[in-house]
């Protein structure tokens, strides 16, 4: 019997599993996918807002607020990347400034960090904005952070401290016992106290597993948003996030400097009808590019190395759901966990643990945690103390992804490491390679055959990410000819 399940390994499932894992807790999380932080967490614009958007007296407003205020912290103590960039919130008619004295008075209230700057103060400060931009508020307190990196240390922290994962393990249904719930999987069965859902786009469909009227609260309304990114060529083009004012549509285009150097711009906002459309399209790209013309210089605009797009998972209630069912006791509800879902992640977890589950009320606190140890990264590191790594082990002295830097060192860690990867996409998630100028074309092979090697099986059955992405189809023999 287990104190609790997780259903679904994103950013708000690995801060709940971490935080539960302090505590003398038997838990379980089950993954459909075969990585954490593989949908929603792998394709959004990295940003921990400062809280002045989301609505009064909103979930938004209230774990936006606590989650920015949270992250620097909990990003020193996971070791991993957090950047202060500020950002920019541009005003480029009469009309628009007289917007942002509503986002002012919002600041104010909620004791947000603000500075009001001309058109011409901000474009000394980035000469990349456009010449339409008139006025600006700055948020010093915007930081980017990388969200899959944040949750994968998550998860290892929970691993390292007891609770188990299981990927690729689909829950197909629940059902209520007198004392918790049977949870059901494509691998098995499980009884637990408490079921934890935070399975993203597919909270809806976890819900109605237990109820099959399902009623329209928490119906989930796929949002899709594409994005470009550009080459770390243009990493000079602007220091700081530039958002254009917010509408009803979301915080729109944005421009974003990302951790590693590279600009994302991005997300449109196009509500789908299938929870699994990450395609990218001519007119959504386009769109992009429009739309940041109004902000920053066309001429800035070049240098895509990579599109991409992801699903939000939006409600119609425009607001988060956090809270523990009524009908069915011990069943945390989470849905809708759209823009400020990523700042808000680490007040989720608090609230869900301290209030919905009370376990800070409780003498069940570990006296002893243990904390990850940070990866080894080449490029972080002096000439004297590469030099030191190599000497102790020589597979870091052979660089597989030129673009990146990183050595065969680098992704075997990647790949032992506690929740450590299986896929091409998993190694570049955790240590980059691929992600560079040629996006894979020179290292992927090698990166396969590493793999392959690692985990003691053939090339061909190493995929790019899910299940039914391999890359390679068959074995040629005999100098390149196809074998009769």
């Amino acid at each position: 019997m287990y104190d609790y399940i997780i259903i679904g390994a994103g950013i708000v499932g690995c801060f709940i599993a971490s935080r539960l894992s302090h505590y003398k807790l038997k838990g379980l999380v089950l993954e459909k996918e075969n990585d954490v932080a593989d949908e929603v967490t792998m394709a959004n614009s990295g940003i921990v807002h400062a809280g002045y958007d989301p609505e009064d007296g909103t979930m938004k407003e209230q774990f936006n607020l606590r989650g920015s205020r949270m992250y620097e912290q909990i990003c020193k103590e996971l070791k991993v990347s957090y950047k202060r960039t500020s950002a920019f919130v541009v005003a480029t008619s009469k009309e628009e400034i007289e917007q942002l004295a509503f986002i002012q008075e919002k600041a104010e209230k909620r004791s947000i960090s603000f500075r009001y700057l001309s058109g011409k103060e901000a474009i000394e400060k980035e000469p990349a904005l456009s010449e339409k931009v008139q006025a600006v508020l700055e948020f010093p307190t915007t930081a980017v952070i990388t969200p899959w990196e944040v949750a994968i240390a998550c998860m290892e922290e929970a691993v390292l401290n007891e609770v188990k994962l299981h990927l690729e393990e689909p829950v197909t249904n629940i059902k209520k016992k007198d004392e918790g719930y049977q949870v059901i999987t494509t691998k098995g069965s499980y009884e637990t106290s408490y079921v934890i859902n935070a399975a993203g786009l597919y909270a809806d469909d976890i819900y109605r597993m237990l109820d099959e009227s399902g009623g329209s609260k928490g119906q989930i309304v796929p949002v899709k948003g594409e994005y470009l990114v550009l080459d770390r060529s243009k990493s000079n083009m602007v220091n700081r996030v530039i958002y254009p004012l917010p509408s009803k549509a979301g915080k729109g285009v944005l421009v974003v400097p990302t951790i590693h150097g590279n600009l994302l711009l991005g997300p449109n906002a196009d509500e789908v009808s299938r929870k699994d459309d990450v395609s990218t399209s001519k007119i959504g790209l386009s769109y992009i590019r429009e739309a940041l013309v109004k902000t920053v210089k066309q001429r800035e605009l070049t240098c895509v190395i990579r599109t991409f797009a992801g699903i939000r998972a939006k409600t119609k209630e425009n607001d988060f759901i956090v809270e523990e069912s009524k009908e069915f006791p011990k069943f945390i509800h989470i849905a809708g966990i759209d823009s400020p879902g990523l700042s808000s992640a680490p007040a989720i977890a608090e609230y869900v643990v301290d209030e919905l589950m009370e376990f800070s009320k409780t003498s069940l606190w570990k006296e002893c945690y243990v904390r990850r140890q940070r990866s080894i990264c080449l490029k972080e590191l002096s000439k004297e103390q590469r030099k030191c790594v190599v000497k102790d082990d020589s597979r870091f002295a052979h660089i597989v992804c030129r673009c990146e830097q990183i050595s065969e060192g680098e992704i075997l860690d990647a790949i032992h490491r506690p929740v450590g990867a299986k896929t091409i996409k998993g190694v570049k998630k955790r240590v980059r390679p691929g992600m560079g100028r040629c996006q894979g074309g020179f290292c992927e092979p090698q990166i396969v055959n590493i793999l392959a090697r690692e985990l003691g099986c053939s090339p061909l059955d190493i995929v790019y990410d899910r299940t039914n992405s391999v890359l390679i189809k068959e074995e040629l023999k005999g100098g390149g000819e196809q074998e009769e």
